[in-house]
């Protein structure tokens, strides 16, 4: 095989039902357009709500996909841009203040690199600890919504910006899985920045737009506004809860509770009276009604919460951009016009920005967040905190080198 280089950009989503991993690179015909030269997956038992309970399981079902990927690619996978997950995971607002001290009084990259870290001494529990950093906008001597004070002339520089922070056990085990299945995190990110990645348009951004990322056991919620992060959330609900509700609404094992789900849950009004599975060799039938019944149920509690997120920012049913969905879980019939109904939003399913290659595949919304992690592989600066020795099992990820710093000069 050939080994890695920087001319291929790897990402890898390890979510709690499934690990998937796919490579890409720049078209050789100098087109400048990413293709996909590989991917793989496979079942992860090792995770609950994105948090790694059994770090040996967690690893196996990363080896596997990444030797799927490989396979298929014919590249040495050695690092990878990786997310992070869970309901560990949390954002807080915070905001940084300093003097300029040059002589001129000309903001200089240091000044902004100065005030940002300001803005990311914060107070925390001894056991979290900060692993990405998101600049809204910045103040200069009272001017406010500056977006990239550089150049300018002032003496109080402000910044206002929002700070993920995350369980330092639950990164460190997360990091011991991927040393185990011999993979270097290149960077780490949380999954809806991905998400937003692969599918948001600059339109999209600009305006003003919540993507909900709904997986297995979490949802991972952003919003976007003026180009820049204003909010991350991640809901501790996801589509395994519907299976559990089915199973119990339902009275049946939760294997028959899943085939009810993926082949005959839908959000709106059924148009059969009975809905029939097929495991082994018997057959399973319950009433439409209330299989509907009880998936909305579990899916407007979802909306709740995600409209108290948005309350919480002052977003609530005002913003332009509307609603996109993405993850596993978007795939439930209605659900689209479900979320439009409930949040009072435009709503859709995200589609994957244009991009080449082995697409067959990936062009589904359960691979939206590797396809945005591969992106941003090949979009973020190299991490001058990594080394090629380092297997980083405990170190603060991309404090000052934010991620939306390199996207805004695109």
């Amino acid at each position: 095989m050939r080994d890695s280089s920087i001319n291929h950009f790897v990402g890898l989503d390890i979510g709690t039902s499934t690990v998937r991993c796919v490579v890409g690179m720049l078209d050789p015909s100098g087109s400048g357009k990413l293709s996909i030269i590989g991917h793989g997956s496979a079942p992860n038992i090792g995770m609950r709500k994105g948090m790694v309970v059994h770090v040996d399981d967690t690893a196996e079902a990363i080896a596997q996909a990444l030797t799927e990927a490989e396979r298929i690619s014919g590249v040495h996978i050695s690092r990878a841009t990786v997310n992070i997950n869970g309901i560990y995971v949390s954002g807080i607002d915070s905001k940084g203040v300093i003097a300029v001290g040059t002589a001129n009084s000309e903001i200089s990259t240091q000044d902004r690199q100065r005030v940002e870290e300001a803005a990311t001494v914060v107070s925390l529990p001894p056991n979290r600890e900060i692993i990405q950093f998101f600049a809204k906008n910045y103040s200069l001597d009272g001017q406010r919504s500056i977006k990239d004070p550089v150049g300018m002339r002032g003496v109080r520089l402000e910044v206002d910006a929002h700070i993920v922070t995350a369980a330092t056990p639950n990164v460190r085990n997360l990091n011991l899985a991927l040393e185990k299945a011999g993979i270097l995190p290149t960077h780490h990110t949380v999954s809806s920045l991905a998400s937003a990645e692969a599918v948001l348009s600059r339109q999209q951004k600009e305006a003003g737009t919540l993507l909900l990322d709904i997986g297995s056991s979490t949802t991972n919620l952003i919003v976007v506004e003026d180009g820049e992060v204003q909010h991350i959330a991640i809901i501790g609900i996801g589509g395994s809860y519907i299976t559990n509700d089915l199973a119990i609404g339902l009275k049946t094992d939760l294997d028959i509770a899943e085939r009810v789900k993926v082949e005959h849950a839908i959000l709106g009004e059924p148009k059969k009276t009975l809905a029939t599975v097929s495991v082994g060799n018997a057959h399973h039938s319950f009433p439409m009604e209330e299989v509907t019944m009880i998936t909305e149920a579990r899916v407007d509690e979802l909306f709740e919460y995600v409209d108290k997120e948005l309350h919480k920012i002052r977003r609530s049913r005002k913003l332009p951009g509307g609603v996109v969905l993405t993850g596993g879980t978007a795939k439930l019939p209605g659900i689209a016009e479900f979320a439009k109904e409930k949040l009072q939003l435009a709503a859709r399913i995200g589609k994957l920005q244009p991009i080449a290659g082995l697409i067959d595949t990936v062009d589904d919304v359960s691979y939206t967040t590797v396809v945005g992690l591969m992106l941003l592989d090949m979009l973020l600066l190299p991490d001058p905190m990594l080394s090629s020795s380092s297997t980083t099992t405990s170190r603060t990820f991309g404090l000052v080198d934010s991620i939306l710093q390199r996207l805004r000069r695109r």
